[in-house]
């Protein structure tokens, strides 16, 4: 995707808040904005979702989009569900994938239980999870969040980090605003600066490469799965770049561990099977 000689403002004698912004988002890359509250940080994020339409220039490339807005509209009419079953339709999903997606994410974020509620009886957080369930259902090729982690409980901020990952490692872009200024750090390929209505890129810790990184090649990376069983396990060990996997009784979840150079090609195995959950992918120093 692209972003050429994109300019927007509220009106044709308002200021601008972004202008003359040309950059270019890869496939694979994990982009951060930075900048002062009022910099146009949340503005250029919906300019890159296609939610509002620049006042100059354009945005070519975009794929399928995932956006996750600063404020949820709790407010809606609609149970939680029937609310994913509506934004799946809008994304493009049809027949029976429409109500297997809205489940699946409504599981993997801990909000099942509320899949009746309407919305607006929803506290913050619950509300937060749905909106990161509308925007994952389609399993978009541009992941756009906007202070996505606020209100999230532990739990659900882990499955975050983990989807980022795994939509990274399926060739996907994520660009993402956050207050913490430790989010995702060591997986991060360009932070884009706004300041004055422009954007300057700091260098990237990854040389632009597809894909997350995570500390040096050698280091040693932590995968946690849930749903499989003992003899699956078993058989995760042959797969090339696993150094171990480990279930947890207690937890049911399965501990695994490989390297940074060869997590991508781990991810994209766990990815094309139907049976695994990725909970979180994390550095580790001192191995599990």
């Amino acid at each position: 995707m692209r972003l050429e000689s994109v300019g927007k403002r509220y009106g044709p004698r308002q200021p601008w808040v972004v202008r003359d912004v040309t950059l270019e988002v890869a496939a694979g890359q994990l982009i951060r904005l930075e900048g002062p509250n009022g910099s146009g940080k949340s503005t250029l994020l919906r300019v890159a979702a296609g939610v509002t339409v620049p006042s100059a220039g354009r945005v070519a490339g975009r794929p399928r989009t995932g956006y996750v807005p600063e404020r949820f509209p709790g407010g809606l009419g609609f149970a939680a569900r029937d609310y994913l079953l509506h934004m799946g339709r809008l994304h493009g999903l049809r027949g029976p994938s429409v109500g297997a997606a809205a489940d699946e994410w409504l599981t993997r974020l801990g909000a099942a239980d509320y899949a009746g509620a309407p919305l607006r009886t929803l506290s913050k957080g619950m509300c937060q999870k749905i909106a990161l369930a509308q925007a994952l259902m389609s399993k978009p090729g541009l992941l756009v969040l906007d202070e996505a982690w606020t209100g999230l409980d532990r739990a659900a901020r882990g499955t975050l980090d983990a989807v980022i990952c795994e939509r990274l490692a399926d060739g996907g872009s994520v660009m993402f605003v956050d207050h913490s200024t430790s989010r995702l750090t060591d997986q991060i390929s360009q932070s884009w600066l706004l300041e004055g209505g422009g954007v300057r890129v700091h260098a990237d810790s990854g040389g632009g490469s597809a894909g997350p990184r995570i500390g040096s090649p050698a280091a040693a990376v932590l995968i946690e799965l849930s749903g499989l069983d003992r003899d699956s396990v078993a058989l995760l060990a042959d797969v090339p770049g696993v150094g171990s996997a480990q279930l947890l009784p207690d937890s049911g979840l399965v501990r695994m561990t490989t390297t940074a150079a060869e997590c991508d090609a781990v991810l994209r195995h766990l990815l094309g099977r139907d049976d695994v959950h990725i909970v979180s992918v994390r550095p580790t120093e001192t191995g599990p």
